[in-house]
């Protein structure tokens, strides 16, 4: 929906600047946003996005400099007190960040006891759904979603974007969808615009531009997120396999609810069985909840099944104890979602990159330990000099490749990757992917690939295991469950995928 020809704006923003020092982080951004609207703004990290948001909303941060005009219903405002903003907020203008937990204060509005249920209960979706609420609780004429589903699975991803595409056709408000991701823009919006280091470089309706983009960097995007399927390759499971999860139960206690009702227990993995053969790519997909992050837990010995094993190299993983535990765990690593959670700030990349040491009986020296750090460096794409530098020096796809060096440092057969690409930009996810398929085929490398994005995974995975509510519903080649899914949950998933076309 757009909104009517020859009426006025809902929001005007005219020749917007904002600078933090010398920096200019955007660069005369012009856009309008009619009632009943939904204008998507697309980037990669950096390109202005949120920025732009925020200096809508008037939420610069301190010492930034801004000029040029932000007009809602005509009334500006740019150049309005705080305290004249705190009647337009929330009233005239709604957000809803990225991340509902870190935008819920758990003790104001809806009382300690559920906002305990909120923090400690309920799921991603369901507290973006209540992050939405308040955003749109006055009625406001404008909501501005930033990176609202970003680490949503696809489900839930859909409901939140049909829901937010509801409110905006429903209430006649106005939307702007900050996204970095094509597929989900393609789906909702009416018009959308691309940013690039501060600017706008092309706008128009969403269906119109796609098919004729003009500017390389936009070309660039649709290139990046248009991820195609890995070319057939040959079966593997003539290889070894190097991971073999078999008839896995894994269950968590839970509270008794009275005296009167027994303590039971949930099961998040009933059953599960699996294998990766050498230099192979196995893909566990699934909803949140689905039993997935438990499996893998379970897998990298972190936790303990109460039925099943774990066989690493055919030696068994899930029993095995001190030394011997320390020498296998060499042989599998991981790589999660946000690196920089699981770095010490303080520490340099070369000792970031050691840290895996301590499982080796007989860890290196100091000089072949550099040597090896750089060895690392430089197969994932950076520089030997990186080492001597800190975590925040560089940028989230920078950081995945330190955090995958990191795991190449022990020589591992198997590394499970934890919804690795899935906070990062279009651009740098391509990156990210060409390098793991470059890595894998030179190093034969096994990997798991723990995701919710079916998108990704149709371009990475030799083989999928689908997973929903503890258990394997659906397994076999990429080719075959993405080409003709036998359960019907696959089919839902698979339905759910925003596409760009």
């Amino acid at each position: 929906m757009t909104a009517a020809r020859g009426a006025a704006p809902l929001l005007e923003i005219d020749a917007l600047s904002v600078s933090i020092g010398a920096a200019r982080i955007l660069k005369s951004v012009s856009l309008e946003v009619g009632a009943g609207e939904i204008l998507g703004l697309v980037g990669a990290s950096g390109s202005g996005k949120s920025m732009t948001a925020l200096a809508v909303m008037q939420l610069l941060p301190a010492h930034a400099r801004l000029t040029g005009a932000v007009r809602l219903r005509g009334e500006t405002l740019t150049g309005k007190t705080d305290a004249e903003l705190q009647g337009i907020r929330g009233r005239e203008l709604g957000i809803v960040f990225q991340e509902p937990m870190t935008a819920l204060n758990p003790l104001m509005c809806i009382g300690d006891q559920v906002a305990e249920t909120v923090r400690l209960h309920l799921s991603g979706g369901q507290r973006q759904r209540v992050a939405i609420a308040m955003a749109v609780v006055l009625a406001p004429p404008l909501l501005m979603a930033d990176e609202p589903t970003t680490a949503l699975d696809v489900g839930t991803q859909a409901e939140v974007l049909r829901l937010l595409k509801e409110l905006a056709h429903t209430r006649n408000m106005g939307l702007i969808l900050v996204s970095h991701d094509l597929a989900v823009v393609a789906q909702v919006t009416d018009r959308f615009a691309v940013m690039h280091q501060g600017e706008i470089v092309e706008q128009g309706p969403t269906q119109q531009l796609l098919r004729h983009l003009q500017h390389p960097y936009g070309k660039a995007l649709l290139a990046a997120a248009d991820l195609r399927p890995k070319r057939a390759a040959a079966s593997r499971e003539s290889s070894p396999a190097v991971l073999q999860v078999r008839d896995v139960v894994h269950e968590y206690p839970r509270r008794r609810r009275s005296l009167w009702h027994a303590a039971t227990a949930l099961r998040a993995v009933d059953g599960v069985s699996l294998v990766i053969h050498a230099g192979e790519t196995v893909a566990l997909v699934g909803e949140s909840g689905s039993g997935k992050s438990s499996l893998l837990r379970v897998v990298l010995a972190l936790e303990r099944p109460q039925a099943g094993e774990v066989r690493l190299l055919g030696d068994a993983l899930s029993t095995a104890k001190g030394a011997a535990l320390r020498r296998l765990r060499r042989s599998i690593q991981v790589v999660f979602q946000d690196p920089y959670g699981s770095f010490d700030p303080q520490w340099s990349v070369e000792r970031l990159i050691a840290e895996p040491f301590f499982l080796l009986d007989s860890p290196p020296a100091a000089a072949e330990r550099r040597r090896q750090v750089a060895t690392v460096l430089e197969q994932v794409g950076l520089s030997a000099a990186d080492a001597r530098r800190f975590p925040h020096e560089f940028s989230g796809g920078q950081r995945q490749r330190i955090a995958i060096a990191r795991a190449l440092i022990t020589q591992p057969s198997v590394i499970a990757f934890d919804e690795a690409v899935s906070a990062l930009d279009v651009l740098v996810r391509a990156q990210i992917l060409e390098l793991l398929a470059e890595l894998a085929a030179r190093l034969n490398l096994a990997y798991l690939f723990v995701s919710h994005d079916l998108h990704v995974v149709r371009s990475i995975a030799d083989r999928v295991y689908v997973m929903q509510q503890g258990r394997i519903v659906e397994h076999g080649s990429a080719d075959e469950v993405f080409g003709a899914p036998r359960h019907a949950y696959t089919q839902a998933l698979i339905a759910a995928t925003p596409r760009l076309g």
